[in-house]
């Protein structure tokens, strides 16, 4: 079954290919600068019934020459029918585009990890057929950061590092100093990458801090996640008032929601002066500072 960790592991490379550059560096691979990335279809099948499909399946192109593809799976155990899946995958992928290929196994668990890396051979008695050797990411060679001004500088590796080190000793760190570099980001970034650590994360410790660090904003949709339904439940109420007035309240109980949920004690006055407000970009600016606030009055700070 494909999970949620599973799907956040490879789609990222999709939604943020700028992740590449510092991938490729941490698995020793020259990749070309100025590469231009295109997401193909994840489709491998020829026969229907075969259903056969790849996570992801990028196309990575130099300014100089044709490139190459990039198939990217997420697996989170050992599977021994993979073995004979990647190097289909791999054959197919070349033969219909033309392309040399590669495949990158995202991984995150140890043992996973080194069990992914190969090599993997098919042939007969003591003669090789075909041999792979995938490139892996996991724990042991992605980075742990811990320091918000490096998060700040990649925020798609920044997001990656926590995603694969939901389990390390230093999570609380590295999910800290990936929202404090997202207190900064632009609203796009902010409510992507909030999500998607929601997602990924799932139902476990380091899933229970992100939860703490959410603002609103949908990429997900029907996964039911917080930002999700405080995003949905406000727009609600808007459309349903059809009206600007509509709109503000449905806003001014997100930010109320928000803080409640990342256990920010809200004082009646201050709760009535947030649903009162009527001004939409001031009901945006304190839905942004909810996400990183300490305390309800840091919403109402002047701006520098």
């Amino acid at each position: 079954m494909v999970t949620s960790t599973h799907e956040t592991s490879h789609r990222i490379f999709q939604d943020r290919p700028e992740l590449l550059a510092p991938v490729f560096e941490v698995l020793g691979v020259q990749l070309p600068p100025k590469i231009s990335v295109e997401v193909l279809t994840p489709d491998t099948t020829e026969i229907r019934p075969l259903e056969r499909r790849v996570d992801s399946v990028l196309r990575v192109e130099p300014p100089d020459d044709d490139g190459f593809l990039l198939a990217i799976e997420a697996q989170g155990r050992r599977d021994p029918d993979k073995a004979s899946s990647w190097t289909y995958y791999l054959g197919y992928l070349q033969a219909k585009y033309g392309l040399p290929a590669l495949l990158l196994v995202v991984c995150q668990d140890r043992s996973t990890a080194t069990w992914a890396a190969g090599p993997f051979t098919s042939g007969y008695s003591h003669w090789t057929a075909m041999c792979i050797h995938p490139l892996v990411l996991g724990p042991s060679n992605v980075p742990v950061i811990t320091d918000p001004a490096a998060a700040k500088q990649n925020l798609a590796m920044a997001a990656f590092s926590a995603m694969t080190h939901g389990k390390h000793p230093e999570a609380p760190a590295i999910l800290e100093a990936l929202a404090q570099a997202l207190g900064t980001a632009d609203p796009e970034s902010l409510s992507y990458y909030s999500e998607l650590l929601e997602i990924g994360l799932g139902q476990s410790p380091a899933g229970d801090i992100w939860r703490n660090l959410m603002a609103v904003g949908t990429y997900f949709p029907g996964r039911g996640t917080l930002i999700e339904k405080t995003f949905l439940e406000g727009e609600a109420k808007g459309e349903a008032k059809g009206e600007a007035k509509g709109k503000a309240e449905g806003k001014a109980e997100s930010v109320l929601r928000v803080l409640t949920a990342r256990g920010i004690d809200v004082p009646e006055p201050t709760a009535q002066r947030v649903l009162e407000c009527t001004d939409t970009d001031t009901l945006d600016r304190w839905l942004d500072r909810a996400i990183t606030a300490t305390h309800v009055e840091e919403l109402f700070t002047p701006e520098a």
